[in-house]
């Protein structure tokens, strides 16, 4: 008999179904129905992921309510049947949100050419620069720049202020 699968189980299950229906909505030419579904569905299992004490903290932090302003935002305007704009704001308030993430996962991207099989495939699909260049060399740049236009464009509508 197989034991019941715990609360987190079933997080990572949610989360895992939310970036999949969203995923497909995006390759199904932004489908507002399964982008919505895939919002709700990976919020909701982040929040029983983590808590909900912290993802409110985590979210609602007073440097990140911006991210957090245009991520919510995005997913409002997502269910309101506008799924192109909403998916912009939400790709930039998920960057703006969890930018100071990036360069720990590029540096993750840079150990894969010592793992023999990733590093086979990374150099085949071309991902070798991550390692010639040194991954935190490579994420100081490369995840700056779309937050920086974005910014200059947005400052420029009024919307928000530059840096």
């Amino acid at each position: 008999i197989a034991d019941p699968p715990s609360v987190a189980e079933i997080g990572v299950g949610l989360v895992g179904f939310g970036l999949f229906f969203i995923f497909f909505g995006v390759l199904l030419y932004f489908d507002s129905v399964l982008l919505a579904f895939g919002n709700l569905l990976f919020l909701s299992g982040l929040a029983i992921i983590i808590g909900l004490r912290r993802t409110f903290s985590c979210f609602f932090q007073k440097e990140k309510l911006k991210g957090t302003s245009f991520f919510l935002g995005g997913i409002l305007i997502v269910l309101l049947r506008w799924p192109l704009l909403g998916m912009l704001l939400e790709t930039y308030g998920f960057i703006t949100l969890f930018r100071n993430f990036f360069p720990v996962d590029f540096g993750f991207l840079g150990v894969w050419g010592n793992i023999p099989l990733l590093g086979k495939v990374s150099r085949v699909l071309g991902l070798d620069f991550i390692q010639s260049r040194g991954a935190f060399g490579f994420a100081r740049y490369w995840w700056k720049t779309p937050v920086r236009i974005l910014d200059q464009i947005l400052s420029w509508c009024k919307l928000t202020d530059s840096y």
